[in-house]
């Protein structure tokens, strides 16, 4: 009855407008999908309070790219249809349904230096997966790396999927507990772990904001709470780079993300605005490393002839090379001047 109340209103409210707004978005995706990569959502209300909310129903539209979403809270948004999500190699490459890790054979070396992550698309599909006290962070931990954040939470609170994407392990698994990995279209994998249940299942696709499971005391666990980690390609890095814990917000929606991050060591205290003027001021050494110049003596040079061969001053090139004016050049003698 919901389902026929729902589609009642949506029907009196969008009839006028939805064929035109479901063309361009339809013609917008259409123009936007390529065969190795995937757009998800756009134009759809953003979806940062969800809440404890759950997929009733989908209903097609008249393009097989687009559905609808309903949910019980009486809400809807587009979605990409599922043959066009999967049409991403981001769900293909290293899919394995099975090990907790899918990419142990990709080498930390074989990684970018720099590599930027869109973390949202223009709709914004983010939810933090759970706003509680941290009580272990990111780094070493009594002489292991402990690889992601865990948060203080009571046995049943809900636990929410961060971005869009679909579940590619969803088991029990040791000392994780009832783990549930979702991995999304940016390539990143969220994990969600010691939970006492969970509410989807590996292939699952889930959204932003969508109830995955319910925090527990699962697996090698002292006290009920949320293990939450941040991957790439296998590799972790401190979740707190992305997400404000204290308040649930995004930190930003792209993020630089260096192969330097996924150090145990590399807590997220030195803050992205820093890194851009740590990066300013490693380019302005690197060009000042390059203006560096030195000078071989021959025979015949003198420091007043090398001076103004060069630009600069007797007593420049003597604080370079911490000699005196008066000091004896010798041929093969060599010197910074510059």
């Amino acid at each position: 009855m919901l389902k026929y109340i729902i589609l009642t209103i949506f029907s009196l409210i969008t009839t006028a407008t939805f064929a035109q707004d479901t063309d361009t978005l339809v013609t917008s995706v259409a123009d936007s999908i390529k065969r190795d990569s995937v757009v998800v959502n756009r134009r759809v209300a953003p979806v940062h309070t969800l809440g404890e909310v759950t997929v009733i129903d989908t209903i097609a539209t008249a393009n097989s790219a687009i559905s609808i979403l309903l949910f019980n809270d009486n809400t809807w948004r587009y979605l990409l249809a599922e043959d066009f999500r999967n049409d991403s190699t981001v769900f293909c490459d290293h899919w394995n349904t099975t090990a907790t890790n899918a990419y142990a054979d990709v080498e930390l070396n074989s990684l970018a230096e720099a590599t930027p992550i869109r973390l949202v698309d223009s709709i914004k599909s983010y939810h933090y997966p759970y706003i509680g006290r941290i009580t272990s962070r990111y780094g070493p931990r009594r002489g292991r790396p402990h690889q992601g954040i865990d948060m203080a939470l009571k046995i049943g609170d809900p636990v929410y999927a961060t971005f869009d994407g679909k579940v590619r392990l969803s088991k029990a698994a040791g000392n994780y507990g009832n783990l549930v990995i979702i991995r999304h279209c940016n390539g990143l994998e969220t994990y969600y772990a010691h939970l006492s249940e969970r509410s989807v299942q590996t292939g699952d696709w889930v959204v932003a904001g969508q109830q995955i499971g319910l925090g527990g005391n699962t697996g090698r666990s002292t006290g009920p709470h949320l293990h939450y980690e941040v991957r790439y390609r296998g590799q972790s890095f401190d979740p707190e780079r992305i997400i404000d814990f204290k308040t649930g917000e995004l930190r930003r929606e792209e993020l630089l993300l260096k192969r330097r991050h996924f150090s145990i060591y590399a807590k997220f205290e030195q803050d992205f605005d820093d890194e851009i003027e740590a990066e300013k001021q490693e380019e302005a050494e690197r060009k000042a490393a390059a203006a560096i110049q030195y000078h071989t003596v021959r025979s015949g040079d003198t420091l007043g002839a090398l001076a103004r061969k060069y630009g600069t001053t007797v007593s420049r090139i003597c604080q370079l090379n911490n000699i005196k004016s008066t000091s004896i050049l010798r041929i093969g003698q060599r010197l910074r001047v510059r």
